[in-house]
């Protein structure tokens, strides 16, 4: 089967592999690939920065969500047969989806929205799950707060303003002018243009903080919470905290603790709650997406769709940032 690729870290262009369609464990499932969705994580992965954090062996096969067709099931796979619809994330030492087939825990998937294609339920899991963890396990987001979403017009912000939407909460949001339609139509409130002003400047007594860069604009961002308001960053420095919850062990940890020190003063300065997310596959909640999919609570966003032989075109247009919305590889 064919496969984009790495063969080491820091990886100028990615590579075509062609490898053996993979082997199942009694517990897994082989999936026909129609669609896998492009991540800001692929390219941290290609650059070596998650390291620390997760090990991989070269080479590595890129790409983490998917949707696509059973080919084949385990012995002990009760859920799934062939032929059904699916979509998924793998654990994250698992990844490889920007490939023709797939294997995968099959606790780890879930059944496809009925009504949306492959390329829109590959964009889904993903982003789905870490907005959906963020929101409901580290932030703890209740009705009627207010929540700051940064870029909002990107393929983070487009699923996470409707989720607060759903959760009926306030939204303020940055975007460019450009992107400021797409998202007061998905449902933010205040929509910042962060060419002319620094929200930081603009807003006070946030609940909560979804944060998508890091760096100085996490830094700033706990300017704008109330006493006891929570932050949770995408692409901030890992905490103490996070250490222990992803079972990392005593010197990763502390190493951890010491690099975050920064952050763990300003959470004193500010009454302030941070975390960093790192999503897990959870069965459970893709039926939830699933739902609100289908009732149209949630629309997806895809903004450019490539082949997967062009998988390098669109790991490249991930990594400018212009993207508003979703970027899939259609496989099949």
């Amino acid at each position: 089967m064919k496969a984009m690729g790495i063969s080491r870290y820091h990886q100028e262009k990615l590579e075509t592999f062609t490898i053996p369609v993979p082997s199942i464990a009694d517990d897994e499932v082989l999936v026909e690939v129609h669609a896998a969705s492009v991540n800001p994580v692929d390219f941290k992965i290609r650059d070596g920065v998650l390291k620390l954090l997760v090990s991989y062996r070269m080479p590595i096969i890129l790409g983490f969500d998917f949707a696509g067709t059973v080919a084949q099931v385990g012995s002990k796979v009760t859920k799934f047969k062939v032929g059904d619809k699916v979509y998924g994330l793998p654990r994250r030492t698992m990844i490889g989806t920007f490939a023709e087939y797939f294997a995968v825990k099959a606790e780890e998937i879930s059944f496809k929205p009925k009504n949306l294609t492959y390329v829109e339920a590959a964009s889904i899991p993903l982003v789905g799950l870490t907005i959906y963890q963020a929101f409901n396990e580290l932030m703890g987001l209740q009705a009627g707060e207010k929540i700051l979403i940064q870029a909002g017009a990107g393929g983070i912000g487009t699923f996470a303003i409707q989720l607060a939407r759903v959760m009926d909460t306030y939204i303020a949001t940055t975007a460019s002018p450009a992107g400021e339609a797409l998202v007061t139509r998905l449902g933010a409130d205040l929509v910042i243009n962060y060419r002319e002003q620094n929200f930081w400047e603009v807003l006070h007594d946030y609940d909560c903080l979804l944060d998508v860069f890091g760096g100085k604009s996490l830094d700033e961002g706990f300017k704008i919470m109330r006493r006891g308001g929570r932050i949770v960053s995408l692409n901030g420095t890992p905490n103490a905290r996070f250490g222990k919850i992803q079972g990392l062990g005593f010197l990763k940890t502390e190493a951890l603790r010491i690099a975050s020190l920064p952050l763990t003063l300003r959470e004193k300065k500010y009454d302030v709650t941070y975390n960093m997310i790192f999503v897990r596959p959870d069965s459970a909640q893709l039926d939830i997406l699933r739902g609100l999919y289908e009732e149209g609570r949630i629309v997806p966003i895809v903004d450019k769709v490539f082949p997967l032989a062009d998988a390098q075109e669109a790991l490249d247009y991930s990594q400018s940032g212009r993207a508003k919305g979703k970027i899939v590889l259609k496989v099949k």
